[in-house]
């Protein structure tokens, strides 16, 4: 079976972290260039990945300051 495409991954993976609670509301998420070296991949997935944590709500991003785990409201669904 072919691997899932590594920004899935990404997601899941973090989302999985906020889920169980390793992950709390206020929490910062490691940079852009430390996913990169965990999964062994160039900006781009990492990117696409954290772009949609953001729209489903789970994340947010603050330019120059990080990401975030946001606080929980509801939704949070990813298709």
């Amino acid at each position: 079976m072919p691997r899932p495409p590594v920004y899935r991954e990404i997601i899941s993976d973090v989302r999985t972290a906020i889920e169980t609670g390793q992950l709390k509301p206020g929490d910062r998420l490691p940079t852009i260039a430390q996913f990169c070296e965990q999964y062994r991949v160039s900006p781009t997935p990492v990117k696409f990945a954290m772009r949609v944590l953001e729209e489903a709500g789970l994340i947010e991003t603050w330019q120059g300051k990080g990401m975030y785990v946001r606080q929980r409201t509801g939704g949070g669904e990813i298709t």
